[in-house]
């Protein structure tokens, strides 16, 4: 397993217990995979430096994770058809 870090960013109409929601259903959907979360850092509603698909704030969230590659395709795949979601990247995590 690789160690990898998800930044998402979720639209800001959002209530935050919803934003929240959907940050615990993408660690069980990771869990689900035989995935295993490290870390969860909920940043809350943000401004943007530049506007976004005619946003200009929305809800943040880095979540530090250990998985195989191929789930992290699918979660990509997953996130990039979400609505809710404005970006994602994910980031592997080098052993340095």
């Amino acid at each position: 397993m690789r160690n990898y870090e998800l930044m998402t960013i979720h639209r800001p109409e959002l209530a935050d217990d919803d934003y929240r929601t959907l940050v615990t259903e993408t660690e069980e959907f990771l869990r689900s995979r035989g995935s295993s979360v490290l870390d969860t850092d909920l940043w809350g509603k943000r401004r943007f430096a530049y506007e976004i698909k005619h946003l200009n704030e929305g809800y943040y969230s880095v979540l530090k994770f250990s998985a195989e590659p191929d789930v992290v395709d699918d979660l990509d795949r997953v996130l990039s058809l979400a609505d809710l979601v404005i970006r994602h990247k994910i980031f592997h995590l080098d052993k340095t």
